[in-house]
């Protein structure tokens, strides 16, 4: 999910959306737009080819809105994936690199995740779009928004929590399981 505000959290400050950047609970939009506002190198974790599926936070309530008001039938079973487009990490930063002013680099690390850098992501998202849901996709007005929601808060923003602290690595002992080692546990989430 993207976004950090709607029409109802617009009403008052205190109804503020949580803004979470860190390596651990940040989003990668996040992330990129608080490194953005920063200056520092946008960091993308391999070649950035992980594709995942994206929906705008104003939509997230109208997808719920859409699901409850139109029921499955009785015996009808159903699964809504609710998100309304995929990108690749790489395609988000590309993005923030272009909607902000001044130039940004692209700085590539070791994966901390064990992934796959490039895989197959096709999964079906268009029963709520049938349903009526109207989406509202990234666009660089909305990026621009983050970056001043971002610039706002600036003098919060804690950089030690960007990077990863999490490793995915086998652990001895367990005969081949994945396990997440935490290093630097005492990372706070950052919030604006």
């Amino acid at each position: 999910m993207y976004g950090a505000e709607t029409a109802q959290t617009r009403l008052h400050p205190e109804l503020a959306t949580r803004f979470d950047y860190d390596a651990i609970f940040g989003t990668v939009l996040n992330r990129f737009v608080v490194q953005a506002v920063l200056g520092h190198p946008l960091t993308v974790y391999g070649s950035g080819g992980q594709t995942r599926g994206f929906l705008n936070i104003v939509d997230t309530m109208r997808c719920l809105e859409i699901a409850a008001s139109q029921p499955a039938q009785a015996g009808e079973f159903r699964v809504f994936n609710q998100f309304t487009e995929s990108l690749s990490v790489l395609q988000l930063a590309e993005l923030v690199a272009t909607v902000h002013p001044a130039e940004l680099r692209i700085e590539h690390l070791e994966k901390p995740r064990v992934e796959q850098d490039q895989h197959y992501y096709r999964a079906a998202h268009d029963g709520l779009i049938r349903l009526g849901l109207e989406p509202h996709p990234l666009s660089a007005g909305l990026l621009q928004t983050l970056l001043d929601t971002a610039s706002q808060y600036r003098r919060r923003i804690n950089p030690r929590v960007i990077q990863p602290t999490t490793r995915w690595r086998p652990t001895p002992g367990l005969q081949g399981k994945w396990e997440p080692a935490v290093v630097g546990a005492d990372a706070v989430v950052g919030q604006s």
